[in-house]
C-alpha cells in the first residue's frame, strides 16, 4: 500500500498529534510506529472504554493502551484520555478532539487504522502554519481519492470535501463544532443545502445524511464536522498525492472483498517539501464533481454500508 520513497524530514517536528485508539492492537502498532518515527513533541492518546456486552474487550483495550505507553521512547510530553465506559464513536471521538484542542491551538489527528506516510506530518505542519490566520481554510486532509488525476500544479488543492483518514485543523475552527447539530432545523428551513449543491441528487444525498445524524440514527462524529465546515463556508485542503492508507479492513469483512482491494489499498506516497502552493485559493470544482460522482456509484454505496457495519461490529 506504500510507494517506495525515502523521505528526509526538513526539521524536527513541532506539531502535536492526537492518536485515537480502541481495541485493535495490530493496526495500532503500525500507526504508532509511524508516529514514533515522526517523534511529535506532544502526544495525546485517547481511548474509548470497552463495551459491556463484548466479552474480552476490556483486555483488548488494555493491551492497546499498555502497548502505546510502554513504547513511547522519544522525548515528548504525553497526555492521555482513557475512558472507563464506552461512549461510542459519536461522543468518544468528538470528545477526544475537543479535549485535544482545549490544550492545543492546532494539531494533527490520526485514528488507529489510518497509516500515514512520513511526509504527512510535515505537510500538515507547514499548512497549519501557513493558513492558521486564513479563516477560509478549516481542514487539512492527508487523503486523495482522485485516481491519480492531478488538480493544478501545486502540491495540494482546495475542496468542499473534508476527508478524515488522517487530518489536521485548528482549535478556533473546531470550537464551532456541535456534535448534536442543533442548528440543523434552521439549516433545513432556510434551504441552505440548495446553496451548497446545484443538483437534486446531491441535495437529497446530503439532506438524508444530515437528517439521520441530527436524529441520532447514525453513531458518528465526522458528518457533523463536514456540516460545521459548510455552514461556515470553509474550504478543505487535499494533497495531490495520497498520504494515508486505511488499514482497518480485515478478514472479518463481509461482501466487501473487491471493495477491500480498491478502497483500503490505495498507495500512500510522500510529498516533496517545501510544498509547491497553488496559485489560486479557490475550490477545485472539477475535483469535487469527480468526488460527487464517486459517491453515487454502486461501489461507494456498498462501501458506506460496510463502514457503518464495521463501526458497530468490527471495532
Amino acid at each position: 500500500m506504500s510507494e517506495a520513497t525515502t523521505f528526509i524530514p526538513p526539521h524536527v517536528l513541532n506539531t502535536a498529534v492526537l492518536f485515537l485508539v480502541f481495541n485493535r492492537l495490530d493496526t495500532t502498532k503500525q500507526v504508532f510506529e509511524a508516529i514514533r518515527h515522526a517523534k511529535p513533541p506532544r502526544l495525546y492518546v485517547a481511548a474509548d472504554g470497552a463495551r459491556a456486552n463484548k466479552e474480552g474487550e476490556v483486555d483488548k483495550t488494555q493491551v492497546v493502551r499498555d502497548y502505546i505507553m510502554q513504547n513511547i521512547d522519544w522525548k515528548c510530553e504525553v497526555k492521555t484520555l482513557f475512558r472507563e465506559e464506552n461512549l461510542g464513536c459519536k461522543y468518544a471521538v468528538s470528545g477526544a478532539i475537543t479535549w485535544f484542542f482545549d490544550n492545543e491551538e492546532q494539531g494533527i489527528i490520526l485514528e488507529d487504522d489510518c497509516l500515514p506516510s512520513q511526509s504527512f506530518f510535515w505537510y500538515c505542519e507547514e499548512l497549519l502554519e501557513m493558513y492558521k490566520d486564513d479563516l477560509r481554510v478549516w481542514h487539512i486532509s492527508g487523503d486523495n481519492f482522485q485516481n491519480g488525476i492531478a488538480r493544478g500544479e501545486g502540491a495540494y488543492y482546495f475542496s468542499q470535501f473534508n476527508h478524515v483518514w488522517g487530518w489536521a485543523s485548528w482549535g478556533n475552527r473546531w470550537e464551532k463544532y456541535d456534535v448534536e447539530m442543533k442548528s440543523y432545523k434552521d439549516f433545513l428551513e432556510n434551504k441552505i443545502i440548495k446553496k451548497l449543491f446545484l443538483t437534486k441528487k446531491e441535495q437529497r444525498y446530503w439532506t438524508n445524511i444530515f437528517m439521520n445524524v441530527s436524529k441520532g440514527k447514525i453513531d458518528t462524529w465526522d458528518y457533523q464536522w463536514t456540516y460545521t465546515i459548510w455552514c461556515n463556508s470553509g474550504l478543505s485542503i487535499l494533497p495531490n498525492k495520497n498520504l494515508i492508507s486505511n488499514i482497518g479492513f480485515g478478514p472479518d469483512a463481509v461482501h466487501t472483498k473487491d471493495l477491500e482491494s480498491k478502497q483500503s489499498k490505495i498507495a500512500r506516497s510522500d510529498l516533496n517539501l517545501p510544498l509547491v502552493n497553488p496559485k489560486f485559493h479557490i475550490r477545485d470544482l472539477s475535483a469535487d464533481k469527480f468526488t460527487s460522482a464517486k459517491m453515487f456509484s454502486i461501489e461507494n454505496f456498498i462501501f458506506r454500508v460496510y463502514i457503518r457495519i464495521k463501526r458497530v461490529f468490527i471495532k
